[in-house]
């Protein structure tokens, strides 16, 4: 047998203990968890119709003609004393309480606009409802003069 040089053993050894200690180290790597996979969370399913708040529902419903006040009643007294504006959203209906605010809709131009009632009219037969100046023009029907209208008077809509 050959001796072994003095210090041979010691760096064999050595070498051991580092092999040793890789492999306990690479055995702990593949024992070690995957980080998370991200899962993408389908969207929240939308409300169901009964979830819903309920729409609200006009407590007023009328249609027919409107009509509109003409400039030669600028200033004028109204039935509950203002002075008339036709620059103002407000409209005469024949028996919708004063400063009740409803809607009207031109089914023409698919416009509505919300007016102050705050007189009486219109006094022509087959009439529903006078408008300001502005309220006709914001709702495109100015210039005809009369247009099919729908009013609807909403709780939400009043003062």
């Amino acid at each position: 047998m050959r001796a072994e040089p003095h210090g041979a053993g010691i760096g064999l050894r050595r070498a051991t203990s580092r092999l040793a200690l890789l492999l306990v180290v690479a055995d702990l790597a593949a024992c070690t968890i995957p980080p998370p996979v991200p899962v993408a969370l389908p969207p929240p399913p939308a409300p169901s119709p009964a979830a819903l708040p309920p729409l609200e529902q006009p407590s007023f419903v009328q249609s027919g003609l409107a009509s509109l006040y003409g400039p030669n009643l600028q200033g004028h007294r109204t039935a509950n004393g203002e002075s008339l504006d036709i620059h103002a959203m407000t409209a005469a209906h024949r028996n919708l309480p004063f400063q009740t605010v409803v809607r009207v809709t031109a089914p023409s131009t698919g416009k509505t606009v919300k007016v102050r009632i705050n007189d009486r009219g219109p006094f022509i037969a087959g009439r529903v409802i006078d408008l300001s100046d502005a309220a006709a023009r914001v709702l495109g029907i100015a210039a005809d003069g009369t247009a099919p209208v729908r009013i609807e008077e909403y709780v939400s809509d009043q003062p």
